[in-house]
């Protein structure tokens, strides 16, 4: 059967037809998708880890035991699972286990444009890129086959484009692989130092191996044209940009196994063209393999370094027709993005912002206090770095940073790596504020659940961890719970905890405006007899509030009556509404 199917959810049926049993993820666009779809075959079991490392190391328990595993993360949370994956290398596996990574050029959400591929070179495994939802699900179940044949994790990389655009793919059945009873086989799986000496030069071996595996195989794939002037090498969503731009004129080398990287095809492709030109996304991985080759290829002398390519940039940079446009009669006004009307984190930026304070900030979807007109963020690092940052900040300026700085971190972000930061400041004494902002889910990424939230991926009720509880027992004594709808008591809240001389954890505790189940007030309206046009309440930048007219105006379909706006309204111009 035939299906338009997502990138992501096309993954997820290779999985399930390729027999897997364990999905273990953490949410990350553009990857996120991936394991939600999986969960809604029974057959795969499927959890949300609290963070990348644990997610791989569950997959490669699972794969230990004897059942096929996989977990899912996006480019920067590779970098948090890089320990276990590059020992993973050296161990190999029971069951097949393939493990999806999903870089996001352009940085559409996320903090910065690495690209994945060199992970695969230096943890000396292989890596699989499709190139759309049909290649998406077919190298998903190779990659399984691959994984089991050569005694390998096998790295699927994914990328924005194709994770989340929609083309036909070809659905089978389920079929379940034969059982693979572990075995104890202490020279194989613990990497004590006299072990892993005598497992690196099998880790060697199999990438030979793997390299004449892709010479030959099918994922990699002239495709003939007959103007010979050129020939094209690339892989990925830039694949199909060149067959758009350039159709079938020039011959193309496409790409499915970006590693180990096929040198005799490449040779012989490279032979017969007369210009070799490397169309790839990110950094020249392999135009730089074609230039270690000895042959003159061209790549980023032509496309640029930074951000995605497109069918125009393509078409432009290879001499190609370049479809014309139409513009827009008017200039759209910019349109930055703004924490959503009533969201619980917008009242505790606002009393951070009126207190000056310096604000070291986390990944989460409150990284748009950042934005003005709050704009009372000062740093976003990476996962967890703001309760770190703020320990390092604190302890460097000693009694002159002191009452001044705070770090902020949601309750994901900090079961996925705040509590070690929390840990290291408590155990070196920090006189520190870290004020943690409970929306009672994973928010940016679509609202997944945490181990905070009581609930598992599936929705089924779990073991909830009571954050209170969790920062008392790890040696902070000053632990309080506030509203972020009451201005007054943030502000309180803050001022007493930046004065006392210890560490302390203020919880900013309320549920995400946008969950199903928060019920909210009605709208509140504003009384154009009593507004003066001030502009106080468009201090907190409510997407939800305007000024027409010279007075203020409640967007009634976007106000979910938290009456934050109401607090900073000196003539009682805003009404709760009926």
């Amino acid at each position: 059967m035939k299906k338009l199917i997502l990138g992501n959810a096309a993954v997820a049926r290779g999985l399930y037809e390729a027999g897997c049993g364990l999905a273990s993820s953490y949410p990350g666009t553009p990857s996120t998708e991936i394991t939600e779809e999986a969960a809604k075959f029974p057959e795969i079991y499927c959890e949300w880890a609290p963070n990348e490392k644990v997610a791989m190391e569950a997959a490669f328990g699972a794969s230990l035991a004897g059942k096929r595993a996989f977990c899912a993360m996006k480019h920067v949370g590779l970098n948090v699972a890089a320990d276990p994956l590059f020992t993973m290398s050296y161990t190999g596996v029971n069951a097949g286990l393939v493990i999806a990574v999903a870089d996001d050029p352009a940085m559409h959400s996320s903090q910065n444009e690495q690209d994945s591929r060199h992970y695969a070179r230096a943890a000396k495994l292989p890596m699989l890129e499709p190139s759309d939802s049909a290649e998406a699900l077919r190298f998903t179940k190779l990659a399984y086959a691959l994984s089991e044949k050569f005694d390998t994790p096998v790295l699927l990389k994914m990328c924005t484009r194709v994770a989340h655009s929609q083309s036909i793919a070809e659905l089978s059945q389920r079929q379940e692989p034969e059982a693979r009873p572990y075995a104890k086989n202490p020279a194989k799986y613990v990497m004590a130092p006299a072990n892993a000496v005598r497992r690196h030069p099998a880790v060697e071996q199999r990438l030979l191996d793997l390299a004449e595996w892709a010479g030959t195989a099918d994922v990699n794939r002239v495709e003939e044209g007959p103007d010979k002037s050129l020939g094209i090498i690339t892989s990925s969503t830039c694949y199909q940009y060149v067959k758009e731009a350039c159709g079938d004129t020039y011959p193309v080398l496409k790409l499915g196994m970006v590693w180990p990287l096929p040198e005799k095809l490449i040779r012989d492709f490279a032979a017969q063209v007369g210009r070799l030109v490397v169309v790839e996304e990110g950094d020249p991985f392999i135009e730089g393999f074609c230039r270690g080759l000895g042959l003159a290829a061209e790549g980023k002398a032509l496309f640029p370094l930074c951000g995605e390519l497109s069918q125009n940039v393509v078409a432009e940079k290879l001499g190609q027709p370049v479809p014309g446009g139409r513009a827009l009669e008017e200039a759209l006004p910019g349109r930055p993005p703004v924490m959503c009307a009533g969201c619980p984190h917008r009242g505790l930026f606002y009393a951070l912002q009126k207190l000056k304070c310096t604000v070291l900030g986390d990944i989460g979807c409150y990284t748009l206090g950042a934005m003005p007109p709050l704009g009372a963020m000062d740093m976003t690092l990476c996962m967890g770095a703001s309760i770190s940052g703020l320990h390092g900040f604190n302890k460097a300026l000693g009694e002159e940073g002191e009452g001044r700085t705070v770090a902020v971190i949601g309750d994901s972000t900090f079961m996925h790596s705040g509590m070690t930061g929390l840990a290291g400041a408590a155990y070196n004494q920090s006189n520190s504020t870290v004020i943690i902002l409970d929306n009672s889910i994973t928010g940016m990424t679509g609202h997944q659940q945490n181990p905070t939230t009581g609930f598992n991926l599936r929705g089924d009720p779990v073991g909830k961890i009571d954050l209170e509880a969790l920062c008392r027992a790890m040696g902070v004594k000053r632990v309080r719970v506030v509203d972020p709808y009451d201005l007054a008591a943030c502000e309180t809240a803050v001022k007493e905890e930046l004065a006392a001389q210890e560490l302390s954890v203020i919880i900013a505790r309320r549920p995400c405006a946008l969950l199903k189940y928060v019920k909210h007030k009605a709208p509140l309206a504003v009384d154009p007899d009593q507004c003066r046009g001030c502009r106080a309440c468009m201090k907190i930048g409510c997407p939800a509030i305007s000024i027409r007219e010279g007075k203020a105006v409640i967007d009634a379909a976007q106000c979910v009556g938290c009456g934050v706006c109401g607090q900073l309204c000196r003539f009682d111009a805003l009404k709760e509404g009926k």
